[in-house]
């Protein structure tokens, strides 16, 4: 494809990574209106986040293999055509059971959006020229992620509209986008006659991610964490994950390659992106919460003050793209991104309810930036390692892991959060003198804190407040993890050429025969 019709076809694929990642993130912050209208909890809250990114999560390999079989294009706009009536059922859920639901099913084509975007990148543009678009799609993804709480702020705040708006709206875009995709995009078709798909990997994979995920939010309020309940999900997780991996290692055409992600960069740029996965979700999902209910902010004021952190994510992806393609080196940009996390972290770690908002904001900045020259570039990395016929199962494998992260990080931090909730405002009802019982209890495990007597209003703010800076702590340590890792990524410079050179005979027959 020439220049012209890269840029023609880029602007479809980043219209639909946009829709694909704002929906991720867009009922953030109209979350505790969403809850609260169809009279949910808080481990239902987090489900309705965790429901999506564990379906794109699970969905998301499958994908990049089948993007190494099938056609690509068609794939994707199956994909697209997935996502778009999820969004639809999803708008018109009637309680938070549909909702869960339908967010699952809306998972699917968003992790198949996110994916095969890469992928079809990755079919047209050199690794090294890639640098510089991959910081326009770093900036799209990261500004939908950080955006999308805005905007969910704004769309919940109109009255003409309503938060069901913060689904429909997908709709029209995703339309646009398959109409320019269909018209600009063309790549080569190549079919391949020994297809072989590994749903067994893929299942057990996804049931032993969910068994855990489950695990995590049950344990400490429905069963303790020593008890029988426990033993089964960790051990049974665990095991379904084991085997998993033999089956990985045994099929033809793995949906995780292990001989792709168990080399020395691969493996690294893994681990690291655990940790980035982790602040793009977990950091928009309980900063939209902890303007609301910490702070007492609307919808759309807590959408506008994630605005530093979506500045910081724009500027630095796009910035630190142009720069990765001038030098073809990335892992300075990943260490510098990284350690820019790590104190962004580790300054959230430290707010409460009364905090400044400058601090808050210059803290959430350093998180941007440090996601925006870390996301993408450690996709790069894996890219560089691979050959263009394994390009869709290593993105998968990678973006796997971040999805992972990310549902991981949202599922834990939010269990942690709802637990510490719960005993700081059994705390503050006890030193005010409110007996914790009856309709005092159901008040403080209701989300719909509009409706809250004012003094068990401002004993639910002063715990989410706190509670916010604990899990923050948590993230700065997961994120020190992320760190180490990438500094052992092997230094390297990304290839000039879409596919890796072909072996040299003489040399093969030269290293044989030594």
């Amino acid at each position: 494809m020439t220049h012209r019709q890269v840029l023609e076809a880029l602007s479809g694929l980043l219209l639909v990574l946009f829709v694909a990642m704002i929906s991720a993130t867009i009922v953030s912050v109209a979350l505790p209106q969403i809850i609260g209208a169809l009279d949910g909890t808080q481990s239902q809250y987090t489900w309705v986040v965790t429901a999506s990114l564990l379906a794109s999560t699970a969905s998301t390999p499958i994908w990049g293999k089948l993007a190494d079989l099938f056609d690509k294009k068609l794939l994707l706009q199956i994909a697209i055509v997935i996502f778009m009536v999820a969004s639809l059922a999803c708008g018109f859920a009637q309680n938070t059971g549909q909702l869960i639901a339908f967010r699952a099913v809306q998972g699917l084509g968003m992790g198949a959006l996110q994916i095969l975007t890469q992928v079809v990148l990755a079919a047209m543009i050199t690794p090294k020229e890639r640098g510089r678009y991959n910081g326009y799609l770093g900036a799209v993804m990261a500004v939908a992620t950080v955006g999308g709480p805005l905007l969910g702020g704004l769309i919940a705040d109109t009255s003409w509209l309503g938060w069901r708006w913060c689904f429909f709206i997908a709709v029209p875009f995703t339309i646009a986008a398959f109409g320019l995709l269909a018209k600009t995009l063309h790549l080569p078709t190549v079919r391949r006659s020994d297809v072989s798909i590994d749903y067994w990997g893929a299942t057990l994979i996804a049931a032993g991610v969910s068994v855990l995920l489950i695990w995590v939010t049950f344990v400490g309020n429905d069963f303790d964490w020593l008890s029988w309940q426990t033993a089964a999900m960790v051990i049974g997780g665990l095991l379904l994950l084991a085997v998993a991996t033999w089956v990985e290692s045994k099929v033809r055409e793995p949906v995780v390659p292990l001989h792709v992600i168990s080399r020395r960069t691969p493996a690294f740029a893994i681990l690291a992106s655990l940790a980035v996965g982790m602040a793009m979700f977990g950091g928009s999902v309980f900063l939209g919460q902890y303007f609301q209910i910490g702070r007492g902010y609307g919808p759309t004021a807590a959408g506008l003050m994630t605005i530093p952190m979506m500045i910081g994510v724009l500027l630095s992806s796009t910035i630190s793209g142009k720069m990765v393609s001038r030098s073809g080196r990335t892992k300075p940009y990943i260490l510098v991104g990284l350690v820019v996390l790590l104190a962004g972290f580790a300054g959230l770690a430290a707010i409460d309810h009364e905090t400044t908002l400058v601090l808050v904001s210059a803290y959430m900045l350093l998180v941007g930036i440090g996601v925006g020259m870390s996301m993408q570039n450690l996709v790069l990395v894996i890219q560089n390692t691979v050959p263009l016929s394994e390009i869709g199962a290593a993105s998968g494998a990678i973006t796997f892991f971040r999805s992972l992260g990310g549902t991981v990080g949202v599922s834990v931090l939010g269990a942690v959060l709802a637990n510490r909730v719960a005993s700081d405002i059994a705390a503050g009802l006890a030193k005010a003198g409110i007996p914790v019982t009856g309709d005092a209890a159901a008040a403080s495990g209701s989300l719909n804190i509009a409706a809250l007597p004012e003094p068990i209003k401002q004993i639910v703010r002063a715990a989410y407040g706190e509670a916010t800076g604990h899990i923050f702590l948590i993230s700065a340590g997961i994120a020190v993890v992320g760190l180490l890792a990438a500094a052992f990524l092997k230094p390297a410079r990304l290839r000039d050429s879409l596919d890796l050179p072909a072996p040299n005979p003489k040399q093969e027959t030269a290293s044989t025969s030594a």
